[in-house]
């Protein structure tokens, strides 16, 4: 089972980096991006099959490493 976890900073965190990229998009002649945010998705290829199971296992694989949840949030999808 693959779980794909999107991380994304809460609002009111600074995201110099999605700044950066909003600048260069400018300087590009895009114009009309008010705002970048950037984050972050990993996909992975879980050997668990029980639904409930793989979703806890992802949960808690993004709470001990792969999202730093004072500052990040994320959202866990599931597909066969």
């Amino acid at each position: 089972m693959k779980a794909k976890v999107h991380i994304t900073l809460k609002n009111g965190v600074l995201d110099p980096q999605g700044k950066a990229v909003q600048h260069a998009l400018a300087s590009l002649g895009f114009s009309g991006v008010n705002d970048v945010r950037q984050g972050k998705y990993i996909e992975l290829d879980l050997a668990e099959t029980d639904p409930a199971k793989a979703k806890a296992a992802a949960e808690q694989m993004c709470k001990a490493l792969l999202a730093n949840t004072v500052i990040e949030n994320y959202t866990i999808d599931l597909a066969d």
